[in-house]
């Protein structure tokens, strides 16, 4: 059954420079007839699988940039969205945002529809860095944007960071912290660079042109990220995420509890009834594909019994919680330590998760070195 929905909207009017999302530019695209394909796959899917969607807690819209949309192209998709998908149980209606596409009548058409938590793209208040990676907005989008927000009724707003950018410095990584933490946000989520394959950093990182921090500066920026948001009364509930108390994202929270979801759109993944999908990227195939009455699938994956425990180790340690005895007894019919004692004991030795009646968690040596701590509940590990 799923907790979530996940609808792609692949439209963006500037590309970033390190995003590897299926994205295109605005202009010329079928926008219209991409909606309109959006809320059939939508009707077809829930028609195929109704128990699936029985419970539905939030939607995300994600991209590309949903803010892309005008006001009447959010109004039309946000009344297919509570057409086709069953409404009653949903807490949390999230949108990404651009500051600088964030206008008053657009909040106002995202506020009307239900939507009541907007994720911004902020990234960095150091102009320069945010002309390095391609970002269009300035400080005074950011400042007016989240103003016009409130104005119209939003409460939960949050705002993305980024370090280990190229050429940042700690000082310029501890100034956009002082500024967000100015904005006294309830949610605050913070990502270092990745350099991805088929972006404009991967290519200049290739020809060497491309500057990035030491890992000794990143870890230092992370460490810093860390303890300024404690000092601010924010508790780290994840790897990257910082809440005040009932601001965490209940659908991020879905993908760390190895929950099951709907994704919608080109190239949208999903997690329904077991099986891992995605669906096709190209936008025109994509809208062919629906319209033509068919679910737009590229791929499908039944979910292994040996895959969905290793899934719940490492999304579910990402959270500060870690993974708990009962959540995985409960799932897998057997105590954790059954099956990983071996592996957690030498995590504990090494100092990197912490054991209790509660379950296993990161420590903050851990925390440094996630992705190795995961690896090591893989198979053939």
């Amino acid at each position: 059954m799923a907790r979530g929905v996940y609808i792609h909207i692949p439209f963006c009017h500037q590309i970033c420079n390190y995003c590897d999302f299926n994205k295109v530019f605005f202009k010329n695209q079928p926008v219209d007839e991409y909606i309109e394909a959006l809320g059939r796959e939508m009707e077809m899917t829930v028609a195929q699988m109704p128990e699936a969607f029985t419970n539905i807690e939030t939607i995300f819209l994600g991209g590309g940039t949903p803010t892309a949309l005008s006001a009447q192209q959010i109004e039309k998709l946000l009344g297919l969205i509570t057409k086709h998908i069953p409404m009653s149980s949903v807490k949390e209606f999230s949108s990404e945002a651009n500051p600088d596409e964030l206008t008053i009548d657009k909040l106002q058409a995202l506020y009307n529809g239900g939507v009541n938590r907007l994720s911004m793209g902020v990234q960095s208040f150091d102009q320069s860095l945010l002309e390095k990676i391609g970002r269009t907005h300035s400080n005074e989008h950011v400042y007016e944007t989240i103003q016009n927000a409130k104005n119209v009724g939003f409460e939960n707003i949050s705002i993305d960071l980024m370090y280990g950018l190229p050429g940042q410095t700690m000082e310029q990584w501890q100034e956009t912290l002082e500024k967000a933490l100015a904005l006294k946000l309830p949610h605050y989520s913070a990502y270092s660079l990745i350099v991805e394959p088929k972006t404009i950093f991967y290519i200049q990182y290739a020809k060497g042109k491309l500057h990035l921090p030491t890992e000794d500066l990143e870890t230092d920026m992370y460490s810093v990220l860390m303890d300024t948001m404690e000092a601010h009364g924010l508790k780290q509930y994840e790897i990257s995420n910082f809440a005040n108390e009932g601001y965490e994202s209940t659908h991020n929270k879905i993908y760390w509890d190895n929950d099951e979801y709907a994704g919608f759109g080109a190239g949208a993944h999903g997690y329904l009834e077991g099986i891992r999908y995605s669906n096709v990227a190209p936008i025109k195939k994509y809208i062919e594909t629906v319209m033509a009455g068919e679910r737009p699938l590229l791929h499908e994956h039944e979910v292994t019994a040996d895959e969905k425990l290793e899934e719940q180790m490492f999304l579910g340690l990402r959270k500060s919680a870690g993974v708990t005895h009962e959540e995985f007894e409960t799932k897998f019919g057997q105590p954790m330590l059954s099956i990983y004692k071996e592996i957690i004991d030498q995590l504990q030795q090494e100092q990197l998760i912490e054991l209790d009646s509660e379950g296993i968690r990161l420590t903050r040596k851990g925390r440094f070195i996630g992705n190795e701590v995961f690896q090591r509940f893989l198979v053939g590990e």
